[in-house]
């Protein structure tokens, strides 16, 4: 499971990329980490229910890695920081509401591999995508007592099973599915949850 990831690039060089309007976020780069707040990206309006107007460009949102679980009380150490069941009841709602899905920005991300055979302590892997120095994860956000986010995930490529992974984030291709994540109707943006090809996924230095 993904765990930290890093975003290497300031508010308004996301905001250029991604077509979006950066308003006043802070961001200037560096890691991310679970109870963190780092930039997502959305189309919806989030003073109110419902999808923002046609045309508009989506709106960079400082928002919390990691949602309160139901009944629990809040703290940023407890956060849900991915979504590994899309159909739980308690992502469903958010996911078929487009208002609600978001992209969220890395240029890398950490993931523990296979145990080092000297130290016995796991390894940590930094990738990136050669395809997309600047890309977009899947996430979906909440509201309930904190201004949240989590990623969607799902089964990992044949790199990421080879380092000793379960599961990986959901990575975006660049284009189309990029606006149809956080517009589109959910069954077009549920084929999205596929794993990222390999040939695209490399080692970075992330850290």
């Amino acid at each position: 499971m993904t765990v930290l990831y890093r975003l290497d690039c300031a508010a308004p060089e996301v905001a250029a990329r991604f077509g979006a309007a950066a308003g006043s976020d802070p961001w200037r780069g560096g890691h991310i980490g679970p109870g963190q707040f780092a930039p997502v990206l959305t189309a919806g309006r989030e003073a109110m229910a419902g999808p923002g107007r046609a045309g508009q460009p989506l709106r960079m949102i400082p928002r919390l890695w990691g949602v309160p679980p139901p009944g629990m009380p809040v703290d940023a150490r407890n956060g849900v920081l991915s979504v590994r069941n899309p159909d739980s009841p308690f992502w469903i709602g958010n996911l078929r509401n487009s208002e609600f899905r978001c992209l969220v920005p890395a240029t890398a991300f950490m993931e523990w591999g296979h145990k080092d055979p000297q130290t016995g302590k796991r390894r940590a892997h930094w990738l990136g995508c050669t395809d997309q120095p600047l890309f977009a994860f899947a996430g979906v956000w909440k509201d309930s007592e904190v201004p949240s986010f989590a990623l969607l995930t799902c089964e990992p490529n044949a790199l990421l099973r080879e380092i000793g992974c379960f599961s990986m984030p959901v990575i975006l291709p660049a284009g189309q599915a990029q606006d149809i994540w956080p517009r589109g109707e959910w069954s077009r943006a549920a084929a999205l949850l596929v794993p990222y090809s390999s040939s695209l996924v490399c080692e970075s230095a992330g850290h």
